[in-house]
């Protein structure tokens, strides 16, 4: 039997974490292909239903990457994204949700290497988790 490997969407900002992570690709860096990343102008424009939706679809985990706070292209984006991410993660368990299934991070356009990390991680961290049951619509 194969191992489990998660399914990850990732949404990233497209100034910072975008950027880290086309640089940790041309850079050659080595991490999991698990992710499949969806440029958004700001991390900050991430819905929650989003989030929610990608893992009703068979998503194992998501990722919302952007960029460090105070660096924000928009100024305050990523604030907001670290506050809807906090919410999120208090109603997920009421989906049946595991909270760690979703995680933010910050990787500027210079931290290829950073990202790399970060998915690695992510990845394990699915991995002890398990595979996303399938969830129906209540």
């Amino acid at each position: 039997m194969a191992e489990f490997e998660p399914k990850i969407v990732a949404f990233l900002c497209r100034w910072c974490a975008y950027a880290g992570a086309d640089l940790a690709g041309t850079s050659r860096l080595k991490y999991p292909p698990n992710v499949v990343p969806i440029r958004v102008p700001c991390s900050g424009r991430v819905e929650p239903a989003w989030v929610v939706d990608a893992l009703r679809e068979g998503a194992d985990g998501v990722l919302i990457g952007g960029c460090h706070p105070g660096d924000c292209h928009y100024v305050s984006g990523n604030y907001k994204a670290r506050r809807r991410v906090y919410l999120l993660k208090k109603i997920l368990p009421e989906l049946g949700i595991e909270p760690g299934r979703v995680r933010l991070e910050w990787v500027s356009a210079s931290e290829g290497k950073r990202f790399a990390e970060v998915v690695a991680d992510f990845v394990a961290q699915l991995k002890a988790l398990g595979p996303m049951k399938v969830m129906s619509d209540r």
